[in-house]
């Protein structure tokens, strides 16, 4: 018996998830959570064998999660569920130890098909989802000005001070970092800089 257990802050995901699978004889559903804050909660009183895990939450970034869960759940295996193939989330949750992702609008025959290939110990991906991940992956390249502004963070410059060392104006400087967090999925400079990190676009940067 897999026992699944299911991450999203849509009631009506949730909802729709137990409606396609609870009469299914080889799975039972131990549990359910809308946040990441819960689904830690939840997991240590309700182990899994799988979570599907949405890419989008409001209180954690998923891709974090992903690497948590995997961390103190060596045993429990993730699908991520996304609204959109062009998700940047996808390719950082796949990074971080998910095997699979699903777009939310598949069919049963899909969810099940990625539900088995995964707890069978392999990965699962349609083919277009795979040519999106490497467009993905590909976007998360940056431009030689990008990587200055960014190595710049990293060493705790303000925009101002950036702006001047690098001869542009603070308004450049700000366009740069925007961009960077747009390419990133970062809310804060914190996040932008530990994605860098993840992502080894800062890995030659002096500590």
């Amino acid at each position: 018996m897999a026992r699944l257990f299911f991450v999203d802050d849509h009631p009506l995901i949730l909802e729709g998830l137990r409606a396609l699978l609870h009469l299914e004889q080889d799975i039972e559903i131990t549990g359910e959570a809308r946040t990441g804050a819960a689904c830690l909660h939840q997991l240590a009183l309700c182990p899994a064998d799988l979570v599907l895990l949405d890419t989008a939450l409001p209180d954690v970034n998923s891709a974090e999660l992903c690497a948590t869960i995997r961390q103190l759940y060596p045993h429990t295996s993730i699908l991520a569920l996304s609204y959109s193939r062009s998700d940047g989330n996808i390719a950082r949750m796949l990074d971080n130890g998910a095997s699979g992702c699903l777009i939310k609008n598949a069919d049963k025959e899909e969810l099940m098909a990625a539900i088995h290939t995964i707890l069978a110990g392999h990965t699962f991906l349609s083919p277009a989802l795979e040519a999106d991940i490497r467009a993905l992956r590909n976007h998360l390249h940056i431009t030689k000005r990008e990587k200055e502004v960014l190595t710049l963070i990293a060493d705790g410059h303000t925009n101002h001070e950036i702006a001047e060392k690098l001869f542009i104006s603070a308004d450049t400087v700000d366009s740069h970092r925007r961009n960077l967090m747009g390419k990133l999925n970062a809310r804060n400079t914190a996040m932008l800089i530990k994605c860098a990190f993840t992502n080894r676009l800062l890995t030659d940067v002096a500590s």
